[in-house]
């Protein structure tokens, strides 16, 4: 609004007393204070309410105003309730400064004007914003992206004074407004992914407040414009996958037109989301050719060709073809949710509850969780090429070739730290009824291994599917070790093995508690050592020997013997 449009209000009770050429300045907020230096609490375009309290002699005016004309604000108020009339020196001051000044009438309560400011800016913001708003969405729809996502959170960030973000469905940034400054925290981009898809799995509308500390965070989701006409779908189909935007305020106040306002601000990003989307067709393609290579038993020549045209659109500049690693993931829903999710044995996943393929979440998923975390933007998933079949997703993931002393797997993608970052939001997206598994086969070298990296990654996966929990991943380091062999052991033959050796046990620490199950696993962690388990268990040798014999004596075993001590360890780890 302009200064002259205050002059125009007579509920204001404002008189000019300086400044007449300089009223068509524009008021972009109003701020009340009674401090010598207000500079810190002044962003420009303010006008500043006082009550004189600050002022002790007519020497004080000169700096007081010259702070305010150094702020760039628009207009100074000052009150004639404390000292009646406005000081001349502040009247000259103001003159010297060409910073407008109004004298506010005892009988009109700053807050009067302070009310009639904020409602009249706020309207005149959005009215702005809204056309600004309207105008970027025709461009980006008609023609290419003006900008991306960083430019619409500007508008919000210089024209509402919203500091605003967009992060992945993990809570990596994908842009921020200037006005936001740095990125959020990871930890606090973490837990904010975490809400929304929380919120999300339980149908409720956005958007969604967070208090995290003292600050508020209202969450918009930002779905794809191409799958939200299909309203009917399952929201499974898609929350593991869409982006939200973050505004730091508390929306629950807010009339009916910002809200709408921050509506239509997703529906402009979800266009550039869509966009992006698109762009990774080709890596989808060129991942699929070479999956269907390598299922079908293709020569390694044939194979070498496609991983030669991939490698340049992967890794741009690339001198030679890289190494790969091959990354597999399966996200399973339950037929009916509820209960603690556990380990299970493979060939029962892969259920398709309501009519969900797992196979396109899967590939969404890995083209996230594959990012490096430590980055932000959304072009980082470029060098990532996702295929799926059936229920599971196939990741290639090219590496820049390394040196022979090593295979690849130092500088390629771990399992142990794939998903660390991830695990908490991904776990409140599956909510109940999802799990997410993921396999992670060596680096290789060449074609012919890349047929030897995919079986390797998929039986990785089946490691991680029979541990517990909402999201696991295992490692081809694991795969060396007898942990291989476990998940494939039928659930029958799991309960009657333990059972035989372990219930017996069990059963004597109930009655006497005893801690013979403790002692067992302590005794096989210290490789039959009686003195390092007593030493780790603070017991006495003899109390140790002792515990032992009753563990042989209950179950006909001879822990000196490497059959037995077999026999109970792989027990332990099935229980």
């Amino acid at each position: 609004m302009r200064l002259r449009a205050l002059l125009d209000t007579d509920a204001l009770g404002l008189r000019l007393l300086g400044g007449e050429d300089e009223l068509d300045r524009t008021v972009r907020g109003v701020m009340t204070t009674d401090l010598k230096d207000p500079s810190r609490y002044l962003s420009g375009g303010e006008l500043v309410l006082t009550g004189l309290a600050w002022r002790h002699g007519a020497a004080d005016s000169e700096p007081f105003v010259r702070i305010l004309a150094a702020a760039g604000v628009a207009a100074l108020a000052a009150g004639e309730a404390e000292l009646g009339d406005v000081p001349e020196d502040l009247v000259l001051a103001c003159v010297r400064h060409r910073l407008p000044l109004f004298a506010v009438h005892e009988s009109v309560a700053f807050a009067t004007i302070t009310e009639h400011v904020v409602r009249q800016v706020s309207g005149e913001r959005a009215g702005d914003l809204a056309a600004v708003v309207d105008r970027h969405r025709r461009m980006m729809t008609s023609g290419p992206a003006g900008g991306g996502p960083d430019v619409v959170l500007d508008l919000l960030g210089t024209d509402l004074d919203l500091r605003a973000w967009v992060l992945s469905p993990t809570g990596r940034p994908i842009a921020g407004s200037k006005l936001a400054g740095a990125a959020l925290p990871a930890d606090v981009s973490a837990k904010l992914a975490a809400e929304h898809l929380a919120a999300a799995r339980t149908g409720r509308r956005g958007p969604h407040r967070v208090l995290l500390g003292t600050t508020t965070y209202s969450l918009f989701p930002i779905r794809s414009s191409g799958r939200s006409a299909a309203a009917s779908r399952d929201v499974r189909e898609t929350v593991l996958s869409d982006w939200l935007l973050a505004v730091e305020a508390d929306a629950g106040d807010w009339p009916a037109e910002r809200l709408d306002l921050l509506q239509g601000v997703t529906q402009l990003i979800a266009v550039e989301r869509d966009r992006r989307d698109a762009a990774r067709t080709v890596r989808r393609r060129l991942a699929q050719e070479v999956l269907e290579l390598v299922q079908t038993g293709a020569a390694p020549a044939e194979i070498a060709a496609r991983l030669r045209v991939a490698a340049p659109v992967l890794l741009p500049g690339l001198g030679a073809a890289p190494h790969w690693q091959v990354v597999v993931a399966r996200v399973e829903w339950d037929e009916v949710g509820g209960g603690p999710a556990g380990p299970s044995v493979e060939g029962g996943g892969g259920r398709r509850a309501g009519g969900i393929e797992g196979g396109p979440v899967a590939q969404s998923l890995l083209e996230e969780i594959l990012v490096d975390p430590l980055t932000s933007g959304p072009e980082h998933s470029d060098r990532i090429a996702v295929a799926h079949t059936g229920e599971e997703a196939i990741a290639l993931v090219p590496l820049p070739a390394v040196s022979a002393e090593h295979d690849g797997s130092e500088s390629g993608v771990l399992a142990d730290t794939l998903l660390e970052a991830v695990r908490d939001p991904l776990s409140a997206g599956l909510n109940d009824d999802g799990r997410l598994t993921l396999g992670v086969s060596a680096a290789v070298h060449s074609a012919e291994g890349l047929r030897g990296a995919l079986e390797e990654a998929r039986h990785a996966r089946r490691v991680a599917a029979a541990r517990p929990g909402r999201v696991c991943a295992a490692g081809h380091q694991e795969l060396a070790s007898h942990v291989l062999l476990l998940p494939f052991v039928p659930d029958d033959v799991r309960r009657a093995f333990t059972a035989r050796l372990l219930d017996p046990l069990r059963d004597y620490d109930r009655r006497h508690r005893a801690e013979l199950i403790p002692t067992l696993e302590a005794f096989l962690d210290c490789d039959g050592s009686w003195t390092r388990c007593a030493t780790r268990l603070h017991l006495h040798v003899n109390t140790l020997r002792y515990r032992v014999g009753r563990i042989e004596q209950l179950t006909g075993r001879d822990l000196s013997r490497l059959e037995d001590k077999l026999d109970f360890f792989l027990a332990l780890r099935m229980s």
